[in-house]
């Protein structure tokens, strides 16, 4: 296939007053953003505006997925103060809005849900009016991490499932796919009023059959706000992008989505990742009633490319499982 982006992918260079003004922030602050650790397409739209995605507990991944750009290996000591600086530095921006995710940290107890929880915390305190969302990964399925985090009232808690179920092995072997999804359901059952989100990514193999089997049993954990994307190859050393999907077939997608699916809202488009457009929808989507998943799966099965026992180590795991009726 011809990897070259179709005219609809072209972003403007980012390079504006703001955004140079944030990036010498950050740097003040050694902060990171998933913006640029993930590459995305859109950081020179949202830094212009004032808005960022903070990437909390460092910026190595104990995970290595095959679609994903940000470093994998065993991450540093974790930095207690961090929750404090980004508090402060959301403060210096005056947000309105802020996204927090982070990369995996298999190797801590807890996942990081302490730092996440502490996080919220400290933006509460120093910016009040400001609405907090957080993008977690799956805590190897720990329910009482999700608490944690759930406790500490964040408005939005997402968690990206980015592929279908039959994709699972070969792309994303650092995750589960029913672990991702339940693990939405027990967020929801947590909390009925929290907003819960997902994302998906769309040019990595995905057949419609799957895609809509994704979107019903996303329904079923009671998922309110989706999101869908073009995958973009960070380097050669990813999977190749299987195809471009135009704008038409996104916005058919929202519309099956929302329309056919009942979620509260869908994000699609070829340039969407998971805080496009957050702080619309975070005061303008209502939550919906949890779902007939409400417990975590997969807590005791291992994925490959995660670290498992108290010490650094890999593990590889037939993936297969069948789907709950």
């Amino acid at each position: 296939m011809d990897e070259r982006k179709p005219r609809w992918m072209k972003v403007r260079s980012p390079g504006g007053r703001n955004y140079r003004r944030l990036k010498r922030l950050m740097r003040s602050q050694s902060l990171h953003t998933v913006c640029e650790e993930a590459g995305c397409p859109n950081i020179g739209e949202c830094w212009e505006a004032g808005t960022a995605t903070f990437m909390i507990l460092g910026d190595v991944c104990t995970r290595a997925c095959k679609y994903c750009a940000v470093a994998h290996g065993m991450p540093t000591e974790l930095d207690e103060d961090e929750p404090r600086r980004v508090a402060e530095t959301v403060r210096a921006m005056e947000l309105e809005h802020v996204v927090i995710t982070s990369v995996n940290r298999d190797e801590l107890p807890d996942g990081g849900a302490g730092i996440y929880a502490e996080t919220i915390r400290q933006i509460r305190a120093l910016q009040p009016g400001c609405s907090v969302e957080v993008l977690i990964p799956d805590f190897k399925g720990d329910e009482e991490a999700l608490a944690v985090v759930v406790e500490a009232r964040p408005e939005i808690l997402g968690h990206n499932l980015e592929t279908t179920e039959r994709l699972h092995p070969q792309v994303r072997p650092g995750g589960r796919y029913w672990r991702s999804i339940s693990f939405l359901g027990a967020a929801k059952r947590m909390d009925p009023g929290i907003l819960t989100k997902t994302g998906i990514i769309l040019g990595m193999g995905e057949e419609e059959d799957g895609l809509r089997q994704a979107f019903a049993d996303l329904r079923k954990a009671g998922v309110d706000i989706l999101t869908l994307g073009q995958y973009l190859r960070p380097s050669e050393g990813h999977i190749p992008v299987a195809r471009w999907v135009s704008p038409a077939e996104f916005r058919r997608w929202k519309d099956v989505g929302e329309g056919e699916f009942g979620f509260r809202h869908v994000e699609s488009g070829a340039l969407v990742r998971s805080s496009y457009h957050a702080k619309e929808q975070a005061r303008e989507v209502t939550a919906g009633s949890p779902g007939t998943i409400q417990e975590v799966m997969e807590a005791d099965i291992p994925a490959p490319a995660e670290v498992v026992g108290p010490l650094p180590g890999l593990v590889q795991l037939e993936m297969g499982r069948s789907r709950p009726s």
